[in-house]
């Protein structure tokens, strides 16, 4: 279909465009930016003025639930939810039932994603056979079978050397690994951030150094095995300088952070309310400052939801009892300008740790607004406000902002042209 947006103003940070400008979708395509094509005649015409027309949304973590978790989410449902956020491409992790460690399941993965349609979804493939830190996955046959990095999440693997030979093989055949870390021994039995907060509240503590002596392992056998790595999922202000040194040192390494990690602290903790209950979890004031200036400075490239959707009676027992996570990728993009409202970030800088930070790290084919690349497009009304779960569409409610008022508000979203979202 022929498509012409009218009159937004178009931001793309990735080639440093910000100008009052039409765009012209042809064959899931932009055709042109400015003046319509020769010959060029629209069926369909979005007036866009007001709004603001940027790449669509890059997100590096949204749990699908599907294959395993159908009562937490399916794919239709969660990618739904992403195109309400203004995400039009997302990165699954591996921790399905069965585990995204075989071709077959990443190619069902792949399959239902097309049928639904609403958003681009790239696999993280297990690095490990069952995600149990022994014995590798089958890597290149993942990656063939369209796995775009490869990870754990948070089970470490069963010796140091194990990782370094998977970290080895991974470089051999020019694979990106994405590391979480945080030391299983010193997190063990931990539910919050180590500090004045859980000493309060008789809670077991994490200390920061959970995240950032098993950094400081990975980092150093990232840098011995020459492979690329991508940290996910910072917590702390020193593990964000110690991805800054190694940046500095230039190893070949990006970072990201989950976006609740730059709104919330462990003060939130107060009151005991298990929607707050995250793994890795809410750190100090200090860490949040410090992970802000990473991402205002470029160390942490990208920002994305770390979306885990769970049903009711997951956050229903003793906050101890509760399973982690938050269910945010539905709010991604206004809660995301919460961080322009308090000044942290311009607009073009907010969107470019969106949508071009998060490709260029896994080195995806996506997250940029220019002539001749795929017709991936967020509209969003800057003026606008969302009231959190006035329309909700994951199947996990399970957010601390449901009931809260969030700057902007997403209006339109296209894929490959195609509208999958409109407000």
């Amino acid at each position: 279909m022929l498509t012409s947006i009218l009159g937004a103003r178009v931001i793309d940070p990735a080639s440093g465009r910000d100008e009052i400008a039409d765009i012209h979708v042809e064959n899931g395509r932009i055709a042109a930016i400015g003046t319509a094509p020769a010959g060029f005649a629209a069926e369909q015409r979005i007036e866009a003025g007001g709004l603001v027309a940027t790449a669509g949304l890059v997100d590096l973590s949204v749990a699908l639930r599907e294959p395993g978790y159908s009562r937490k989410g399916s794919i239709a449902s969660e990618t739904l939810a992403a195109a309400a956020g203004g995400v039009t491409s997302l990165c699954c992790p591996p921790d399905t039932k069965p585990v995204l460690d075989t071709t077959a399941v990443a190619e069902l993965i792949l399959d239902r994603a097309r049928e639904s349609g609403h958003a681009k979804v790239f696999p993280i493939g297990a690095l490990t056979r069952n995600l149990a830190g022994e014995q590798l996955a089958e890597l290149v046959a993942l990656r063939d079978a369209g796995c775009v990095a490869f990870g754990n999440g948070l089970t470490e693997f069963g010796s140091t050397r194990n990782l370094r030979r998977a970290l080895e093989y991974a470089a051999t055949f020019d694979l990106t690994v994405v590391i979480h870390s945080q030391d299983r021994d010193l997190a063990a039995g931990g539910l919050a951030h180590e500090g004045p907060a859980a000493s309060f509240l008789g809670l077991a503590g994490i200390p920061e150094t959970a995240e950032t002596v098993a950094l400081a392992r990975n980092l150093l056998l990232v840098e011995r095995a020459g492979v690329r790595a991508h940290f996910t999922q910072l917590t702390s202000a020193r593990g964000a300088q110690m991805i800054a040194d190694a940046q500095a040192r230039g190893l070949p390494v990006t970072a990201d952070v989950a976006l609740y990690q730059l709104i919330l602290t462990d003060e939130a903790l107060h009151g005991f309310s298990s929607l707050y209950h995250v793994q890795p979890p809410l750190r100090s004031l200090a860490d949040r400052d410090g992970l802000r200036e990473a991402v205002r400075a470029g160390v942490i490239g990208a920002i994305a939801s770390h979306h885990q959707p769970h049903e009711a009676d997951a956050k229903l027992a003793p906050f101890g009892e509760t399973e982690p996570g938050i269910s945010g990728v539905e709010i991604q993009l206004p809660l995301a300008l919460t961080l322009v409202q308090d000044g942290l970030l311009d607009l073009p800088t907010l969107l470019a740790r969106l949508a071009s930070g998060p490709a260029q790290a896994l080195g995806l084919p996506v997250g940029r607004l220019a002539v001749g690349e795929a017709a991936d497009l967020t509209l969003f009304d800057p003026n606008a406000s969302t009231l959190v779960g006035e329309r909700w569409l994951s199947k996990g409610r399970n957010s601390p902002f449901l009931g809260h008022c969030l700057p902007g508000a997403v209006r339109y979203t296209l894929v490959d042209g195609k509208l999958v979202y409109q407000a």
